[in-house]
């Protein structure tokens, strides 16, 4: 018997913070048919409030360094701001959607990153998704929506990336669902010149991501990104793109990655 499909899409960057932007990125996600899941950052946002509040912000290789004050200001803008919003949003559209962190149902477990060379704080790497509680949601047509915030066995929240979340809920679902992952963001797709948005890699294999990283093209915010699109190959999801705001609209330019 064929398996149900099963879209994660995940929104991030300055798609999140442009209104008109969001407002038509989730009218087309409302669209959808069948079971989706929602996964959302929020890095620039929480940034801002971080500078306000005069915390400073540390990122390396495109992940934050997330210490206390950090912590605090990450859960209220993306477990609190960003969240509430889009869940709002979704409500005005008629999809009934709850809104989550890892720490609700014990939906996202993670430990905490562990550096030789880096203490990452309080930044958790996705250890188990628990799969009876969400599949609970989707069986009654309600659309989790999560913030990029997981949490220990301990009870510890933890900054996630919110790419690496997408990709280990899509993983995880992938034994009973034919699972399609999606990543929305301000660009078209992966592109050859960072500098024009029109020079779309269509398709991405492996062999050109190594070239591309080799050559220094690819780097900080979309390096964490890739990774996960390539590991959610190889770990049976069937489908990963990545695209701009009409991503979920047929025939818009995007990449797609393959093995």
């Amino acid at each position: 018997m064929k398996k149900q499909i099963l879209k994660i899409v995940k929104i991030g960057g300055k798609l999140i913070e442009n209104e008109e932007s969001l407002s038509a990125f989730l009218h087309s996600f409302s669209q959808l048919e069948g079971p989706k899941i929602l996964v959302h950052g929020g890095g620039k946002m929480a940034t801002e409030l971080s500078d306000r509040l005069g915390f400073k912000t540390n990122m390396i290789d495109g992940r934050r360094i997330t210490d206390a004050d950090a912590m605090d200001v990450i859960t209220m803008v993306y477990a609190g701001l960003i969240n509430k919003k889009i869940v709002a949003k979704l409500q005005g559209l008629k999809s009934n959607a709850v809104g989550l962190c890892g720490a609700d149902g014990k939906s996202i477990i993670s430990k905490r990153r562990v550096n030789k060379e880096i203490d990452f704080g309080f930044v958790g790497d996705v250890e188990e998704i628990n799969i009876s509680f969400i599949s609970s949601l989707l069986e009654n047509d309600i659309i989790p929506v999560f913030s990029a915030i997981s949490c220990s066995r301990e009870g510890v929240l933890f900054n996630t990336n919110a790419d690496s979340v997408a990709a280990e809920i899509a993983i995880a679902f992938s034994e009973n669902y034919q699972t399609e992952l999606f990543f929305c963001f301000e660009k078209n797709g992966v592109l050859k010149d960072p500098l024009d948005d029109n020079s779309v890699i269509e398709v991405l294999d492996t062999q050109t991501y190594l070239h591309l990283l080799k050559e220094n093209i690819i780097s900080e915010g979309m390096l964490p990104k890739l990774h996960n699109c390539f590991c959610a190959l190889e770990h049976a999801v069937s489908e990963v793109s990545l695209g701009g705001p009409n991503l979920l609209k047929k025939g818009t330019q995007h990449t797609k990655i393959i093995k």
